[in-house]
């Protein structure tokens, strides 16, 4: 039997809907200000009520959801996900920004300096003049 709540504290139903693994990184992001309630910035002991909209922030992603339902406590992926729904606009964008990544040019590709290879490093040794068998470059 479910029990369904009015109110459920933000930290404990973002652990419940499985955005985090636990409520101690849920507070952690929460009081980052990672995550907003209704377009405000909120604490983890922030109340929750069937239909806030909540704004959360992983990284290069912003996921944006309606609360459809509180649970008393953590239950399977199949449950949590009946738990909110992701706004239209917030897939709109996710997938667009998913797109741009996956065509975006692999960024070390464009790294020009760095420690040579072994093979590199052969050619740069015979590439230089040689020392006439001296070990330093100083006057004798």
């Amino acid at each position: 039997m479910q029990h369904t709540l009015e109110r459920q504290r933000l930290d404990k139903w973002l652990w419940a809907a499985r955005f985090y693994k636990t409520r101690g990184l849920a507070c952690e992001d929460i009081q980052k200000n990672r995550v907003d309630v209704n377009d405000q910035t909120a604490k983890p002991a922030r109340e929750l009520k069937v239909g806030d909209t909540v704004t959360l922030r992983h990284g290069p992603i912003t996921r944006t959801v309606v609360v459809h339902a509180l649970l008393p406590m953590r239950g399977p992926a199949s449950v949590a996900q009946t738990m909110y729904q992701e706004t239209a606009e917030s897939m709109e964008k996710n997938s667009a920004q998913r797109q741009a990544r996956r065509l975006a040019p692999e960024p070390a590709l464009s790294i020009a300096q760095g420690r040579p290879t072994k093979r590199e490093r052969r050619h740069l040794d015979q590439a230089q003049a040689p020392w006439n068998d001296r070990w330093s470059a100083s006057l004798d």
